[in-house]
């Protein structure tokens, strides 16, 4: 089967859950002999590009936020596209204020959802003719819900059928400006149609999108996320500090600043003076004032020398994270529709501390690999990572859960299966 995967990129300054996630399917996805391409959109997926350094980069984010801000670019040749997507301008890219952010993008999401009816029609068929001569695929994966301007032209040019994953894009569109929130909701429930099967990641993310985009009931599927257990080393949590470990952009929206609290808070406790907060997972230039103003906080309380920040999150980098952490919390303001750091945790042996949002009560619960509290606020998270902290037989029995549940209940190689039957449904019907 001839698949392709189609991916907005984060160009690797942040820990990009979905890039990771969408990368991971790929390689499950390939390893069952099937051929699958996955083609970035805005900026590469990962900072170095991976395996994909021959495909370009289409919808390239310079290009696109100057061509709606000036119309009159849209008409520029082709050489000046190339210059604009040219890898040292996406690093930079990447690294922008806003380059990743809702705020300030709505006019240009209504566009991209309007499709061939948007600002950015001449890169749709770029795309879909590349796809064409160069993929020729049997079915086409759109990567979230508010890629769904593509679908259509996809549709009517390449005859196959569309699937579209949903995740986190209430995130997106909850911040954006209130005038228009509605529209681009309703937008995206109008082009639903242009799509045979929609997958969420949760059975609590296929609830929310139900209601938010009005799809029927049957036409989303639930599909957890997975990652190859082969690929996480177990290391049990006895031979480890009693390090508490945070692994996600570090941002107000994913509560960075909860869990400094709530390490401030617990550090005055008797008892845990050996505790350090490692910190990983990037940023961008709009979380530059927010990261110095927790550092400034914790120096105030001088903890300078129990605050790591480890800056390889990549590879090896994240690797080694997990190899110096007792547990994880990403306390994300409003929950997520999953979280890929979950995982990643689990499988190597971390037990993670989460607010009672989102997904989170349902994918911890599912495998007791981790403790949920509530309400979201550095008090009640500091009394989680106390309780946890002071019980090293409980701590290295969630571990131990945690390692066992994604094996059992996240392995994506039984996903991709899954997957792949849900493609060949599809291409009989």
């Amino acid at each position: 089967m001839n698949i392709v995967q189609i991916i907005p990129g984060s160009g690797g300054s942040f820990y990009c859950g979905n890039c990771l996630r969408d990368s991971k399917y790929v390689v499950a996805l390939r390893e069952q002999g099937h051929q699958v391409i996955k083609i970035p959109m805005y900026l590469p997926i990962f900072s170095d590009e991976r395996d994909i350094s021959d495909i370009p980069v289409f919808y390239g984010a310079i290009s696109i936020y100057l061509k709606q801000l000036y119309p009159i670019l849209r008409k520029a040749p082709r050489w000046f596209d190339k210059i604009l997507n040219s890898k040292p301008l996406m690093k930079m890219a990447a690294s922008m204020a806003g380059s990743t952010n809702a705020k300030g993008l709505e006019e240009m999401t209504v566009s991209m959802l309007l499709g061939e009816d948007g600002g950015q029609h001449q890169e749709l068929e770029l795309l879909v003719d590349w796809m064409a001569e160069h993929c020729k695929p049997d079915i086409v994966h759109i990567s979230n819900a508010l890629l769904l301007g593509l679908a259509h032209r996809i549709k009517e040019k390449l005859n196959v059928p569309v699937v579209c994953s949903l995740q986190d894009e209430d995130v997106w569109v909850d911040a954006m400006q209130p005038a228009f929130q509605d529209k681009i909701w309703n937008l995206m429930g109008n082009k639903a149609k242009d799509v045979d099967l929609f997958i969420a990641v949760s059975q609590y993310f296929s609830d929310v999108m139900q209601k938010r985009m009005d799809l029927p009931k049957e036409k989303v599927k639930s599909m957890y996320l997975g990652v190859d257990p082969g690929d996480y080393e177990f290391k049990s949590t006895k031979d480890k500090g009693r390090n508490i470990g945070y692994i996600s952009r570090m941002c107000h929206e994913n509560g960075f600043d909860i869990v400094a609290e709530a390490f401030i808070v617990l550090k005055k406790k008797v008892g845990f003076d050996d505790v350090k907060l490692i910190v990983t997972g990037g940023s961008t230039g709009a979380d530059t004032k927010y990261i110095n103003e927790i550092k400034k906080r914790i120096s105030k309380e001088k903890l300078d020398n129990n605050l790591e920040f480890h800056v390889e999150f990549e590879g090896a980098g994240r690797k080694a994270f997990f190899e110096k952490v007792a547990l994880i919390s990403v306390p994300v303001r409003n929950g997520e529709a999953f979280g890929m750091y979950l995982l990643e945790s689990m499988a190597s042996g971390v037990p993670v501390v989460q607010p009672a949002l989102g997904a989170f009560p349902e994918i911890i619960n599912l495998v007791n690999g981790g403790i949920i509290y509530q309400p979201n606020t550095p008090e009640e998270l500091c009394e989680a990572l106390a309780k946890l902290l002071s019980d090293p037989s409980k701590l290295e029995e969630l571990g131990r859960n945690a390692r066992a549940g994604v094996e059992t209940s996240f392995n994506i190689h039984d996903h991709a299966k899954e997957m792949i039957g849900t493609y060949q449904t599809l291409l009989i019907k």
